[in-house]
């Protein structure tokens, strides 16, 4: 359970937006969001593995993009100088 007290002259915008980022924090509201509707285990399982080669290939990605900007595999042959 989140929970904030209110602090002496604190408006209520700034404590409504320190309650949001308590509930965000402790995974209330995603675990509101994903329990909504029911989900088949099959579907859960599903979503599960695109979840996780997702992460995979911007993991990949991401490690592909640090070596390219650190000169080294470009691709191109010896020296990743390309052609001339």
């Amino acid at each position: 359970m989140a929970k904030i007290e209110v602090r002496e002259h604190e408006s209520i915008e700034e404590a409504l937006r320190r309650f949001k980022r308590a509930l965000q924090r402790s995974g209330i509201l995603s675990e509101a969001k994903k329990r909504r509707h029911y989900e088949k285990p099959s579907e859960k399982k599903r979503r599960k593995r695109i979840e996780a080669e997702k992460r995979r290939r911007k993991r990949l990605a991401r490690a592909r993009r640090g070596r390219i900007e650190r000169g080294r595999g470009t691709g191109r042959g010896a020296g990743g100088r390309g052609r001339r």
